[in-house]
């Protein structure tokens, strides 16, 4: 598959997942910062963003769409970058010492955690509007009802395939769980594994997870179900198969992407942020699919992924309303658009989705994903880290040879005993 290209390809985005801070932690230095007042002298003309965008590419057009709407709004709008890891703890350093910047964008999955303690602006009350967002992009954004972070661009994960090695063999592409197991089978030769997929002892793997576990009706407020046991021991069969690599357990979503550059898988689980790097191997033809389900006429339910624009608490309102129209320019159909086409990644207004599954046509298969895809932290919010932690340890378990009913259970009793 070759789609919109670059000029130079930059080196390949090794796509980074974050360790929650301790609620306890964020609560007492954000709650400490409120206390105190803002603090900080700021530059009338001058509005800050802190975000992850340390990629060359990604720094630049966030940059681009920084200078675009610094001239919309006749101010200067500047971007601080740090490693992926570290937004939230950069944010808690600057809550503690009263300097904040204006707008942070965090990982979907770590917001509820600053927004449960108060930290964060309402951004319906500031003028933020949320017409054209579908539910399950507006939930992500929200915690316990209420609109505090706003999407440029969402993700999620898909089947990517090779289509030499699936026409070389006769091969459909699966859409079932029984279908992708026997392809897997198939595909299975000398060094090539049928299937990669990431299931490594960190959140890249809890969130390929995901996928398999609510698809098959499983929820993380229940995770010794007969659902999760069996979306486990589906991954157990692949290994038994010798389908996946018994090395699944040490991949992130990085690894699994190199594994199928180099021709040593045939299928993988991954996302768009990978096809930027798929791009820069021109013989690679490959395509891009919904993962399969396990039986048909089943939603293939994945995981919503993705940065938020958010507002923190700084007791100043009027540069919290000009932050607002800050967002309200970065997440306009065309910014979305624009940023949607460089990234790979898929506009959170549907309006602008629209546009864009024209001009991709060939990553159609994302944007149906997204359509019935879910936020991790929709029900248990901030409670997202301790159910990932006890996921991470129970799938480890398992694909290293122990029981999934017995290891999903010791990760339940986990979760409801706190510990």
């Amino acid at each position: 598959m070759t789609a919109h290209s670059q000029a130079a390809p930059p080196p390949p985005r090794r796509r980074s997942r974050r360790a929650l801070a301790p609620l306890t932690v964020v609560s007492a230095l954000v709650a400490t910062a409120a206390l105190t007042g803002c603090g900080q002298q700021r530059d009338d003309n001058v509005y800050t963003l802190l975000n992850s965008s340390t990629d060359e590419s990604y720094h630049r057009w966030d940059g681009d769409t920084l200078a675009r709407c610094s001239k919309q709004l006749g101010v200067t709008i500047e971007q601080q970058s740090v490693p992926a890891p570290q937004v939230m703890t950069k944010a808690l350093r600057m809550a503690s010492s009263k300097s904040l910047p204006d707008i942070v964008q965090f990982d979907g999955s770590e917001m509820p955690t600053f927004a449960e303690t108060g930290g964060l602006m309402d951004l319906e009350k500031l003028g933020v509007s949320t017409e054209d967002i579908p539910q399950g992009i507006l939930e992500y954004g929200s915690y316990d009802g209420t609109y505090y972070g706003a999407a440029r661009t969402v993700n999620t994960l898909a089947l990517f395939y090779n289509k030499d090695i699936l026409d070389k063999a006769g091969l459909e592409v699966p859409t079932t769980w029984d279908e992708m197991r026997e392809t897997a089978k198939k595909l299975t030769q000398g060094s090539q594994y049928g299937i990669a997929l990431s299931a490594g002892g960190a959140e890249d793997g809890v969130y390929q997870f995901t996928p398999f576990m609510w698809s098959n009706g499983g929820d993380e407020t229940d995770l010794d179900s007969p659902e999760v046991v069996q979306a486990l021991d589906y991954w157990k069969a692949l290994i038994g198969d010798g389908s996946l690599s018994k090395s699944t357990v040490n991949w992130t979503q990085a690894d699994v992407n190199d594994q199928f550059m180099a021709g040593n898988a045939a299928m993988m689980i991954n996302g768009p942020w990978q096809v930027e790097t798929l791009n820069t191997k021109k013989d690679l033809n490959w395509g891009i699919a919904q993962i399969p389900v396990p039986q048909k006429g089943d939603d293939s339910v994945g995981p919503l992924g993705g940065g938020m624009l958010t507002i923190p608490d700084i007791g100043d309102t009027e540069r919290e309303k000009m932050s607002a129209r800050i967002i309200t320019c970065m997440t306009s159909e065309q910014e979305e658009i624009t940023y949607a086409l460089n990234s790979w990644m898929i506009p959170a207004n549907q309006k602008a989705a629209d546009t864009w599954r024209e001009k991709v046509p060939e990553l159609s298969s994302l944007a149906d994903q997204v359509a019935t895809a879910r936020s991790r932290t929709a029900k248990l919010g901030a409670g997202w880290s301790s159910v990932s932690l006890a996921l991470q340890s129970a799938f480890q378990a398992a694909l290293t040879g122990q029981d999934s009913e017995a290891v999903l259970k010791k990760a339940q009793q986990r979760l409801e005993s706190g510990n």
